[in-house]
């Protein structure tokens, strides 16, 4: 039993609680990689398997970022993970069953849920999947269910339970998001700081191209092959949904487009905004640079991503100026 949140006693009653007195727990192990809530999986004697979240901002590594910076963009907590749970299953798009949440806040001071344990793996295992028929099935049936997620439309911006009109536009949210990210980065990596006045302009240079609209699509908001767990059916399902919400498509796409690779073409839009695609790319790579190299400085267990990852977009960041 490996559990750094509940004891032993106070998860199996909790579990009993929620399921019945014949659910009696085996192993309680933490499922390592997350970076902004605590997982653990839970097997029962009876063969049923479920998962524990915890969201203990104490244990995230943006929790500096959600505490003080207004502009931050949330995907934290358990209210927006229930909201988005709610929401998506009313719109036919599958997530992992919310079994039940506890935010009673009155043994412990974080929010805690038990969820469905979806067996499988993520897609991007299936890049190389051997057979191309099962293949290309599989990412048709990510290409509808994000088509119906996008599908999902309104006339102003934010959380799927926020229909109050924003002072300015989206894309301003994430061009202050992305010069915080840039200022952070240009303090640890001597290619940005080098290029720091540049990067800036060039940020600037590409919102003032973005012409106004107010119609905005529900997105995941991180949507890597890493985010799309698939089941031994062949069946995808969306997870870490915190983040989502309504927002321009083409921050949804310009993500997919570098995560995905060469399996974008499954999932491409011809329709979308080309100023837009380019201004949210543009900012993805700030993010992520800056997004490294906290969890590098902030001791994520895997050093080696953190690292690869602000090299990685340093490099591709500063290849758009060009």
């Amino acid at each position: 039993m490996s559990n750094n949140h509940l004891t032993r006693e106070e998860l199996q009653d909790y579990v009993q609680h929620v399921f019945g007195a014949s659910y009696l727990i085996t192993q309680s192990a933490r499922i390592h990689g997350g970076a902004q809530k605590v997982i653990y999986k839970i097997d029962c004697t009876n063969g049923f398997t479920c998962m524990l979240y915890v969201w203990d901002i104490s244990s995230n590594y943006f929790q500096e970022e959600i505490l003080n910076e207004p502009t931050f963009h949330s995907s934290y907590g358990s209210e927006l993970f229930s909201l988005n749970t709610r929401f998506l299953a009313q719109h036919g798009i599958r997530t992992p069953i919310l079994y039940d949440l506890n935010n009673d806040r009155d043994r412990h001071s974080y929010d805690f849920a038990l969820v469905e344990y979806v067996d499988g793996q993520k897609a991007e295992a299936y890049f190389q999947h051997k057979n191309h028929k099962d293949r290309d099935e599989l990412f048709q049936r990510i290409r509808d269910m994000l088509s119906n997620m996008h599908g999902i439309q309104r006339n102003v911006y934010g959380n799927a339970n926020d229909n109050s009109k924003k002072a300015g536009p989206c894309y301003q949210v994430q061009r202050l998001d992305a010069e915080t990210a840039l200022s952070y980065a240009s303090k640890h990596m001597k290619d940005i700081r080098k290029n720091d006045k540049r990067l800036l302009e060039k940020l600037c240079e590409l919102e003032a191209a973005i012409q106004p609209r107010d119609l905005y699509n529900f997105i995941h908001g991180e949507l890597g092959p890493d985010h799309i767990w698939i089941d031994h059916a062949m069946q995808p399902c969306l997870i870490d949904i915190e983040g989502a919400g309504f927002f321009d498509l083409e921050h949804e796409h310009s993500f997919l487009e570098f995560r995905f690779g060469d399996f974008y073409h499954y999932l491409k839009n011809n329709d979308l905004d080309p100023e837009r695609m380019t201004f949210y790319r543009f900012c993805h790579h700030l993010s992520l640079i800056s997004g490294g190299l906290k969890l590098l400085h902030r001791q994520f267990p895997d050093q080696q991503f953190a690292r690869g990852l602000a090299e990685y977009h340093a490099r591709c960041v500063v290849q758009m100026l060009s």
